[in-house]
């Protein structure tokens, strides 16, 4: 169950200084050449990712979010001629999505864009920071015929080829996010298949990454933050895998804090939950963890809820001071960036 974060923690808790140069724009030539920082509880390790199975052990299990980034930023413009970026935060739906709408002026519900000089959709109405809008097909379908792969905001530049292969991961095929699942982008086909042939197991979920992951938290007392809300899919076999890992004394490793939110907020109610749900998981220090034993991660942005995440389960004072070696050893930042394998902190 989450805990009240501790009154003494507040949203600077969780501020550092990161040099520009240190977010990644780029992504590496190969993906699994990044390098890794391990922090076990001892002194922090520098390793490359091709080490990770120095750390894994025959009978661990890794859990990795196969969902697919879809073409979910579109440009247009409105009935006035105004222009307009959509940015759709999920399908609701055969025909409609919810999206965030950047314009001089809002739109009215009832009012018709024209995206990408290709589809004309339908302001359906709002619902908070949020757009309902209707398409005159398949959503899916027409965005990723006519959207464009959504970078995050830090990189500051638009996608372009490589990024298609490159923003997914090799394993992507449940089509639904508008950010990928960073940490498995070190993932590549001769890291799975070394792993596999130690006798380390991979098992999937599915947790489709809204636009909601970039917003920043806004209030000085964690407590009166709400998180957005993200659908997720525990499959029956992912749920079996992890009690054969338990029965066999093997570890589960979450690939991403997407994957280890998907599970743990499968096992709220104690017992992983098969099949479809929503989460809005806030992860802070004082969370009891149910499922992961181990996280491969990316490094987080400043006061975020990853950020917030990550030190619930390996440490606020164990990230703080990964963090500080990694911006003093020139760790590469963010989606594009180097990783990191964290052990859980036993209470």
């Amino acid at each position: 169950m989450p805990l009240t974060p501790p009154p003494s923690l507040t949203l600077d808790d969780f501020d550092y200084t990161l040099p520009p140069e240190l977010i990644a724009q780029m992504p590496l030539a190969e993906r699994s050449s990044s390098r890794l920082l391990v922090v076990d509880g001892g002194p922090l390790t520098d390793a490359q990712f091709t080490d990770l199975p120095q750390w894994l052990r025959p009978g661990d299990l890794l859990v990795m979010n196969d969902t697919r980034v879809l073409h979910a930023r579109l440009y247009g413009q409105k009935e006035s001629g105004g222009q307009v970026e959509v940015l759709v935060e999920r399908p609701a739906g055969e025909r409609e999505v919810i999206a965030q709408v950047r314009a001089s002026k809002s739109p009215k519900p009832g009012s018709r864009l024209r995206l990408e000089d290709a589809l004309d959709v339908t302001v359906l109405g709002r619902e908070g920071e949020f757009y309902r809008l209707g398409f005159d097909g398949d959503a899916v379908e027409l965005i990723e015929r006519h959207g464009r792969l959504p970078l995050p905001p830090y990189i500051e530049r638009a996608a372009d080829g490589p990024d298609e292969a490159r923003y997914q991961t090799v394993y992507a095929r449940e089509k639904g996010s508008v950010a990928a699942p960073t940490a498995g982008l070190h993932f590549d086909a001769a890291m799975l298949d070394r792993l596999h042939a130690m006798g380390v197991d991979v098992a999937y979920v599915t947790l489709h990454v809204g636009a909601g992951t970039f917003q920043p938290v806004r209030v000085h007392d964690l407590a009166d933050h709400r998180m957005h809300m993200e659908r997720y899919f525990l499959p029956a076999a992912t749920a079996e895998a992890i009690a054969a890992t338990r029965a066999r004394g093997g570890r589960v490793i979450g690939v991403g804090t997407t994957s280890l939110r998907a599970l743990e907020s499968s096992a709220r109610e104690g017992e992983l939950k098969v099949g479809a749900g929503e989460t809005a998981l806030f992860i802070t220090p004082g969370y009891e963890f149910r499922v992961v034993d181990l996280l491969v991660t990316n490094f987080h942005l400043p006061k975020s809820t990853l950020l917030m995440l990550v030190s619930a389960f390996a440490g606020l004072e164990e990230m703080r001071a990964a963090y500080r070696h990694a911006i003093a050893h020139q760790y590469r930042f963010f989606s594009y960036g180097d990783a990191m394998l964290l052990h859980r902190k036993m209470p």
